[in-house]
């Protein structure tokens, strides 16, 4: 491993055709004997060279000037080394050249003579006897970087070699040119669909490397050039994307990109990116999370559960030389073997079990450790009581029943209670205030919606409390099911937009319908949801239509319902 590695700018190209059976990308085979992705299909680009910087360009020879190219780029300035780079290094590995000629043409390279001109051209500026502003000088040629359009920004982790802060770019292919390796960084060249390059991937044939691959997943998704051009540039920001290197619970090496589930918990447990954490959630198995909390996922995977249901132990393990106490955050299901990690996890020294919820995948096991503790133990039970229905635990009933605004001291930590009613009316949130992580409980989940079941569950009370999250100061989300989840604002965000879009739906749909009855309106409205899931997701629906009705914006009329 070398964690300190340079990180060398470079730029990548996606050139793009349209065909009858769809749009096509141009990718180049590096040489087996490449030290550096040896043997893989690429796009082509490279590192960035001096001559690449704006200062040995004139205005003339490019189409637009490094202000604009830098603010596009978000840095300070010579963003436009970049642009410039990627169709220096696009010229120099496939011949395609992307540029005006002086009567503001694009570059055909028609004739046997413009290609075997261009062709020694090429070849010259391989070995190192022209450079390319003297090329685009002596020939005329105006840099067509207008017609870039900045798609993606890649950083390598940190565990790697060979590093790279690369920027992709994606053109619309010059018509009239053709395109050739090098037969020495590169051995074969090909037009390809993106999705015909992937399913060849999965079958052995075309080896590519985890950036491309991410690549080719966005660009099989857009029907035509025009359509991924027109997406591209209307992007409001390009984040960078800065892959983290984990393994999976069979020991084989992953690759983590933002949006994946474990993205965010593994680049805070491996900041340095080692590579030698696992990404799977594993029932039974310790994580250490922060120094005060560790999670032990119990052994309930389910689609309501995903991995199972977290328990949260709070409390440093070298305590008091091993002799302090502990508190959990959700004891869990009623498991024997989970409290039996949980109390060897702990040594026994629980003295404080907090429920975010008393659904009977988070609190029964409170009782179970009750039992096993014995009478002497001193243990609190923590929480707010049990709403009266049979989805509910009323094993859990608290020593301490909390109220919103709540301060505790529990495990040598200070715990501020969020009353967050909506999917129970019991439910809280709990913030660990020195490390600014609030346990969601189901609240917040990861991976899937929480369903709002009534009468004790209530979208609008859902919805403010959502809302009122919104001005807490919060580092990291620790869910009820999933990992840690990273800029927890941003997240919040997302379900309020989520939870609005899908009552807009309800809206349109009871417009569209007349009076439909339940059957009809869950499948319009969750049309993008697994017919297999539509009984749960009817339960959500109907909390969307209580709220409607309370607010004036639907009216129940018998087994059928309509706006108003």
């Amino acid at each position: 491993m070398n964690a300190t590695a340079p990180i060398r700018p470079a730029a990548t190209i996606i050139l793009t055709r349209d065909t009858a059976q769809g749009p096509e990308v141009f990718m180049m085979r590096r040489s087996p004997n490449s030290v550096f992705m040896s043997g893989v299909y690429v796009f082509p680009g490279g590192g960035l060279d001096d001559s690449d910087q704006p200062e040995h360009w004139s205005a003339h020879e490019l189409a637009i000037d490094d202000a604009a190219a830098s603010r596009v780029l978000t840095v300070e300035k010579n963003g436009l080394a970049f642009w410039i780079g990627a169709l220096r290094e696009c010229f120099e590995e496939s011949g395609l050249l992307l540029g005006y000629n002086d009567r503001g043409e694009i570059l055909s390279m028609d004739d046997a003579e413009q290609v075997n001109r261009f062709a020694e051209l090429r070849r010259k500026l391989n070995a190192g006897e022209i450079g390319f502003p003297q090329i685009c000088r002596e020939h005329n040629i105006r840099l067509a970087v207008d017609r870039m359009a900045y798609f993606s920004h890649w950083v390598t982790p940190p565990n790697e070699k060979r590093r790279y802060d690369t920027r992709f770019f994606a053109a619309v292919a010059p018509a009239q040119q053709i395109g050739s390796h090098d037969d020495a960084e590169t051995t074969d060249n090909t037009w390809i669909r993106p999705q015909d390059a992937l399913d060849q991937f999965k079958r052995g044939e075309f080896a590519l490397v985890f950036p491309t691959i991410k690549t080719l997943e966005r660009l099989a998704q857009f029907k035509d050039t025009a359509a991924l051009i027109a997406h591209t540039r209307a992007l409001p920001s390009i984040p960078p994307i800065h892959p983290h290197v984990a393994k999976s619970a069979d020991g084989s090496p992953r690759r983590l990109i933002p949006g994946d589930h474990a993205y965010a918990e593994i680049g805070k447990l491996d900041p340095e990116g080692r590579g030698n954490l696992c990404c799977d959630i594993v029932p039974g198995t310790l994580v250490q999370l922060a120094p005060s909390v560790r999670r032990l996922t119990a052994p309930n995977p389910g689609v309501m559960t995903g991995p199972g249901t977290n328990s949260y132990i709070v409390g440093r393990s070298n305590q008091d030389n091993g002799a302090g106490d502990f508190a959990i955050v959700d004891p869990g299901p009623d498991l024997p073997e989970h409290v039996d990690a949980l109390i060897a996890a702990t040594g026994g020294r629980i003295r404080w079990l907090l429920a975010t919820h008393t659904h009977r995948d988070h609190s029964p096991a409170a009782a179970l450790l009750r039992a096993r503790l014995g009478p002497a133990h001193k243990l609190e039970f923590i929480g707010r009581p049990p709403p009266g229905e049979e989805r509910q635990d009323q094993t859990f009933q608290p020593d301490r029943v909390v109220n919103d605004g709540d301060r505790l001291s529990v495990a040598g930590c200070s715990v501020r209670v969020i009353h967050t009613p909506g999917h129970a009316s019991n439910q809280c949130c709990y913030l660990l205030e020195d490390e600014r992580m609030l346990f969601t409980g189901d609240h917040i989940m990861q991976g899937s919606t929480v369903v709002i079941i009534p009468p004790d569950g209530n979208m609008i009370a859902y919805m403010q409390a959502l809302t009122k999250l919104q001005s807490e100061s919060l580092d990291w989300l620790a869910p009820g099911h999933g990992y840690l989840i990273g800029t927890p604002q941003v997240a919040i965000e997302r379900l309020i937009a989520h939870r609005i879009g899908r009552e807009t739906k309800v809206v349109e749909a009871l417009r569209a319908l007349g009076e439909p009855d339940m059957d009809a309106l869950v499948k319009k409205v969750y049309d993008d949801v697994p017919v297999s899931l539509h009984p749960m997701a009817s339960r959500s629906l109907l909390a969307h239509l209580i709220k409607l009705k309370e607010e004036g914006r639907a009216h129940e009329a018998g087994a059928s319902w309509r706006a108003t």
